[in-house]
């Protein structure tokens, strides 16, 4: 189980990551120069790599244990 959770965890996070790329899409055309200049999408493509580590670290006692919390933490 903790492989599947920590798969599903990398596979939210690049998800949201996806999304966030696409959304500036609504925007007009003449800010979407700014948005997916060369060096944010040099950025995005390094925080494809970095975040799944960030947030199997963030979240490894729900990856490892299946709880957020100790039971015994109000």
């Amino acid at each position: 189980m903790t492989a599947v959770r920590m798969v599903a965890a990398v596979l939210a996070t690049w998800v949201t990551l996806i999304v966030l790329l696409l959304a500036p899409s609504l925007l007009p055309d003449r800010w979407q120069y700014y948005i997916y200049s060369p060096a944010s999408v040099g950025l995005w493509m390094l925080t494809m790599l970095v975040a799944p580590f960030v947030v199997c670290a963030a979240a490894w006692r729900w990856i490892r244990t299946g709880t957020r919390r100790p039971k015994d933490a109000a």
